[in-house]
């Protein structure tokens, strides 16, 4: 039995080819505002995850409260 062959090329990853997409289809300008938003949108959910979990552990009491 053979062996497969091996590809000289790598296949790009799924981000490289949105990324190839989106510079065909948008301007810098639009790349740069769409980034720029979902850059946004994860910081706003990092926030979100940190208040429930700052909720949580004062729920429980485990701060001292002066």
């Amino acid at each position: 039995m053979q062996a497969a062959p091996v590809r000289a090329t790598a296949i790009p990853s799924l981000t490289t080819a949105l990324r190839a997409v989106e510079s065909l289809l948008m301007s810098g300008g639009q790349r740069t505002a769409r980034r720029n938003a979902w850059t946004s949108v994860l910081e706003d959910r990092r926030r979100a995850k940190d208040r429930v979990e700052a909720e949580r552990v004062l729920g429980q009491g485990l701060i001292a409260r002066p």
